[in-house]
Parts: C-alpha cells; sequence; structure tokens
C-alpha cells in the first residue's frame, strides 16, 4: 500500500480472510487514493502477532475520525493479512495501535461473514463498538449445481422471457474478455441514456476496468438492436466468483430485454467458461436481483468509539441511546 511510509501489504502477500475480491486488493485501495478518495489522509493501519501482520486501509475523515478507504464502487471492507496464523490476534493488535490515532472509527460496508471477527477485535482491543445492519447483499451461492441446474431454480416468469425473447433473434450480444475503448464508450453512451443517476466518478471506473481487462479479470457484456448499443454490463472474475459491477440499459429498449438476455449471457459464460461457484451482486436491495441470486445477507457498518478520547464520549452516547430507545418503543 502507499501513503503514511508505513510497512504496507502488497498483492502477493497480503490476503483477505476467505474468498479474494478485487476490493482487497492493494492496487484498489491505490486507485481510490489516487483519485481523492483518501479524505485528509490515507492510512494503512497495521497490528503484527507472532508471524503475521494485519493490514487495513483507511482515510483521514477530520482529525480523530477516521473510515475505510471505500466508496460507493465498493463491495465490501476487511482486514487483509501476511501469514495465516494468529490473524485474530493480528487484527486486535492493529486495533490496540490505532488507539492512539482516532477517536473514532467507522467501517461500511462490511459482510457479515466479517462482521463477528471484526467486532471481536475492536473489543478485544479496548473500543466501545456498536454494529447496525446499514445495507444489502445479493448473492449466488450454485454449491453443486451447474448452470441448467441452477437455471431450473429460476423464477418461471425470468426464464420465460429469456427463452421467448432469444427466440425472436432481435438482441445480438458479443462478450468481451480484454478491455476495448470502443466497448468502454458505448457501456457510456448507454449509461447516459439510462435510467441510473450520473455516473459518481468516470474516470476511476474505467481505470479499474483497463487494469482489470490487463488482469484477464474483466467480462464485459455489450446487447445492441440494429447495431445500436442499447444495454451494457461490467463484470470481473477472480477466486472462482464473479462480480456484477455495473450494468445499464437504454430505456426505450426494453420490450427486447436486452438486459435481461445480456445477464442470462454472461451468467452461462462464468458458470461454464470461467467455472465459478459464486456471483456476487454488489450492494443493494433491488428486487430485480433476487430473481437471479439465491442468497441475501445484510451488510453492516461498525461504529467504534475509543473511550480513551473524550471527543468520542458524545457521539457514543447518542449511538447507544439511539439503541436503547429503539429497544424500548
Amino acid at each position: 500500500m502507499q501513503g503514511n511510509g508505513e510497512d504496507q501489504a502488497n498483492d502477493n502477500a497480503a490476503r483477505a480472510a476467505g474468498f479474494a475480491s478485487p476490493f482487497d486488493r492493494t492496487s484498489w485501495f491505490d486507485l481510490l487514493a489516487a483519485h481523492g478518495f483518501a479524505g485528509e489522509g490515507r492510512i494503512d493501519a497495521r497490528g503484527e502477532a507472532g508471524a503475521t501482520t494485519a493490514f487495513l486501509p483507511l482515510r483521514i475523515d477530520k482529525p480523530g475520525q477516521v473510515s475505510g478507504l471505500t466508496n460507493w464502487y465498493s463491495f465490501a471492507i476487511r482486514p487483509l493479512y501476511r501469514g495465516a496464523a494468529d490473524r485474530d490476534a493480528a487484527l486486535t493488535e492493529l486495533f490496540r495501535s490505532f488507539r492512539k490515532r482516532a477517536a473514532r472509527l467507522s467501517l461500511y460496508p462490511v459482510r457479515d461473514e466479517d462482521r463477528e471477527g471484526i467486532d471481536a477485535a475492536l473489543r478485544a482491543a479496548g473500543w466501545w463498538t456498536k454494529a447496525v445492519a446499514a445495507g444489502h447483499r445479493h448473492w449466488l451461492d450454485l454449491g453443486d449445481m451447474d448452470h441448467d441446474g441452477w437455471w431450473a431454480t429460476r423464477p418461471g416468469a425470468l426464464r420465460s422471457t429469456v427463452q421467448r425473447k432469444a427466440k425472436k433473434g432481435v438482441v445480438d450480444i458479443r462478450l468481451s474478455t480484454t478491455f476495448d475503448p470502443e466497448n468502454w464508450a458505448a457501456y457510456e453512451q448507454i449509461y447516459a441514456a439510462s435510467w441510473k443517476p450520473e455516473e459518481g466518478h468516470p474516470a476511476l471506473l474505467r481505470a479499474f476496468a483497463e487494469a482489470e481487462g490487463a488482469g484477464g479479470r474483466l467480462r464485459m457484456g455489450i446487447a445492441r438492436i440494429e447495431g445500436a448499443p442499447v444495454a451494457a454490463q461490467f463484470w470481473t472474475v477472480e477466486d472462482g466468483t464473479a462480480f456484477i459491477h455495473k450494468l445499464a440499459h437504454v430505456e426505450d429498449s426494453l420490450k427486447a430485454s436486452p438486459g435481461t438476455l445480456l445477464s442470462a449471457a454472461l451468467f452461462r459464460h462464468v458458470i461454464e467458461i470461467d467455472g465459478v461457484r459464486r456471483v456476487d451482486f454488489g450492494t443493494g436491495n433491488d428486487a430485480y436481483k433476487r430473481d437471479w441470486m439465491n442468497r441475501h445477507d445484510p451488510l453492516w457498518r461498525i461504529e467504534a468509539f475509543n473511550p480513551s478520547r473524550i471527543a468520542a464520549w458524545g457521539p457514543a452516547f447518542k449511538a447507544f441511546a439511539r439503541t436503547l430507545l429503539r429497544k424500548d418503543t
């Protein structure tokens, strides 16, 4: 990592607990910092236990207040590690040593499987903590299903739509595993004409797509009708998981269902060709995600308060008071 001169993780040695993700790689945090998402400064917090080192990329929101180095494109934030043993102890040491530097710490989005370990390490390090379900994650766990087995479990209306619209042959679908400037221009054109709000940071997103293409992880799909691009999706594939980052379609093309057909083609590709066992639809609780996914978990916001800092007492009191009031109502 880059930022404050501390010992830093690198892509060859630092790993998160669990399956790898693009949001675990140090290049992702470097990209966020380069595009202005490090607030008033970046901190790569570190803790050691035996031969294991824990790392957590953070940003300074204001003096004494720190949060995870994320933005709206991030699916999750979690610790990185060098070494496999004593990870709980290394994370506890990270949070213990970090108490010297901050009154408050906020982490979001934290996945359900990571929440307990992070919360326990914070408490063991002397922080007051509060974890609140603050978002949603829809994802697909294929288990032992192949593509056809999974597809048979999907809603009948979805399967019927794909079958009927595909037979008409109106929509032409092309998938790419490399970054193509023309495909990206088509994506931007589609996004601008879609129902989506203005893209939050298009330069960062393009830089990310270019890097994923160079690493062989990009899966880009463009759907066209009579040669005109009408739907686009940006996925990546890594460590047996496909990540759905962006999708958009032109509103007046809905009768042909190009977005649905494009999704079906990409699901088939990543399951049959790439051999993924999981598909992650990122953050958000959009209803259409339930048609494709079979798992739904909360995303957590962990707020931590340093009792040795007077500046943390007021915010901590308010946070815990709100919880007590909710229990009484």
